[in-house]
């Protein structure tokens, strides 16, 4: 699996990954989307602003991701493509994306877990095609030409969190 370190976003890649968040969220009526990836750095979000840490939320979001597939070998699966937590008010629903990014949603009573594990399929599928794209110019030496999205993000949070 490969990380946002040694690929970068494209501005036009970042607004089509939060343009399926958007719809996504209005479909589902959910409260948030995020994509996260597989090494903890959020790459995207769209819906209610986070009354949490996101770097934090992203870090953690991997490494339960990361675990449930060492649980899934250890059942004899190769992985689990989708995660539920059901939480009293809050829950959320996680999904694998093109096996390099993580679909976090979540939502509360307005909605089911039905519902957004239906919505959430199709925008796995435009996302993923998405991602493909991102990763087929970087293979072919197109995405080290134009400056990335995430490219100085570590000294911007540094700047917004004063660390």
């Amino acid at each position: 699996m490969t990380g946002a370190g040694t690929w970068s976003i494209a501005e036009d890649d970042h607004r089509k990954i939060t343009e399926h968040l958007a719809a996504l969220l209005q479909e589902s009526q959910a409260r948030c989307a995020l994509v996260v990836d597989r090494t903890g750095q959020m790459l995207a979000n769209a819906g209610d602003a986070l009354k949490f840490d996101p770097a934090a939320f992203a870090s953690l979001t991997a490494a339960d991701f990361s675990a449930n597939d060492q649980l899934a070998k250890m059942i004899g699966e190769p992985e689990f493509a989708s995660l539920f937590h059901q939480g009293e008010k809050e829950s959320m629903y996680l999904a694998d994306v093109a096996r390099r990014a993580i679909l976090v949603v979540l939502f509360d009573q307005r909605t089911t877990v039905g519902m957004v594990r239906l919505k959430v399929k199709q925008t796995v599928t435009d996302l993923s095609r998405v991602f493909e794209e991102m990763f087929g110019r970087a293979s072919q030496g197109g995405g080290a030409k134009a400056p990335g999205l995430l490219e100085g993000a570590e000294d911007e949070i540094d700047k917004l969190f004063g660390d």
